[in-house]
């Protein structure tokens, strides 16, 4: 008995199909690991190079050591905020994507206030009000670990200071009920 391997009167087009198929799989895997712009080391460059690659920033806050941070947010629709912190000179301190846990997470409540959540994640999605909570809630859609949409729920109390947070489903992905990409 003759292995397929081993038999010369297999087609070569099955052995093309699998090469082909393997290539398709690594161009994806490749063109998936792609930096987006805000990636990389963009410290010391001038403010003017990252305006001319992500364009006129939407919100502009100025920050309480003199530096301006700029931010190009996706919401409502979309799950990312990029943050430029640009230092007094014109200069980038720093760029990221700033709708995720390790940004969210941040927040102190009790010490955050409305003006922080802003500054440091631009404005939000959704904003409601919850009368017998005597609540404020800000809501920011975001992308967990790449799969799971879910919102991040900022609390604040009537003074306009964060009591508390919370994560819970993106509601404009409930269609397939388990909140990963479609």
């Amino acid at each position: 008995m003759t292995s397929r391997r081993l038999n010369p009167s297999r087609p070569a087009l099955g052995r093309a199909c699998n090469t082909r198929a393997v290539l398709v799989c690594a161009a994806v895997f490749a063109l998936g690991a792609c930096a987006q712009p805000w990636q990389g080391d963009h410290a010391g460059e001038p403010e003017s190079a990252v305006v001319a690659r992500l364009g006129q920033p939407r919100e502009v806050y100025n920050l309480s050591d003199g530096s301006r941070r700029l931010m190009w947010p996706t919401q409502p629709m979309g799950e990312v905020t990029i943050a430029a912190d640009i230092d007094a000179t014109g200069k980038v301190i720093r760029i990221r994507q700033v709708l995720q846990p390790n940004e969210f997470y941040r927040a102190e409540p009790g010490k955050w206030t409305r003006n922080d959540v802003l500054v440091n994640f631009g404005q939000p999605e959704d904003k409601a009000y919850f009368p017998l909570m005597k609540r404020e809630v800000w809501s920011y859609r975001y992308l967990e670990d790449g799969v799971w949409y879910l919102l991040f729920n900022f609390y604040f109390d009537d003074t306009g200071v964060l009591r508390s947070t919370q994560k819970s489903p993106d509601p404009l992905h409930e269609q397939s009920g388990d909140h990963r990409p479609m």
